[in-house]
């Protein structure tokens, strides 16, 4: 009968990292396929006013943003240059009363019965826009019962 004898000094295979990248791309492929980047495209130009006194909005999720301001260059030929009220996607077409409270009520709806009473409308509202409009909108949200509005501003440089 022979002996058998282990080999002094030998060390365990490397483990093999060949099929490494092929893991790393996949979960790359698989995080830019999920990620929402963007949730609305803006058709407005909308430069927002400065302001000294801001908070943060905790759960972005229960916000919804109305855009305020003239259309986009590539959008003038078709609805002019006075300024325009952006729905999410879309221009408002219609009366604000009959709109809004259509694109406050698809939002709710995405949303648990337990948070929708912190839902919060932002008005991100171009500084060159006059107030009637913003006046008009506030009432359409009022009779929507949406009564928690919020103003988006940028901060102040220091001086």
């Amino acid at each position: 009968m022979s002996k058998f004898s282990k080999k002094a000094g030998k060390a365990d295979p490397a483990i093999s990292t060949a099929s490494l990248p092929d893991i790393i791309f996949m979960l790359l492929f698989f995080f830019m396929v999920v990620t929402v980047m963007r949730e609305s495209e803006l058709l407005v130009d909308v430069k927002v006013p400065e302001a000294t006194e801001l908070q943060k909005l905790q759960e972005k999720s229960l916000v919804n943003y109305i855009y305020v301001g003239k259309p986009r260059p590539k959008y003038q030929n078709v609805y002019g240059t006075s300024p325009r009220i952006q729905l999410n996607d879309a221009f408002a077409k219609g009366s604000l009363e009959g709109e809004i409270p259509i694109f406050l009520e698809k939002h709710r709806t995405k949303i648990s019965e337990a948070k929708r009473p912190r839902i919060t409308t932002s008005l991100r509202v171009d500084g060159e826009v006059t107030m009637g409009i913003v006046q008009d909108v506030k009432t359409a949200l009022r009779k929507s019962n949406q009564l928690k509005v919020n103003y988006s501003a940028r901060a102040r440089a220091q001086q």
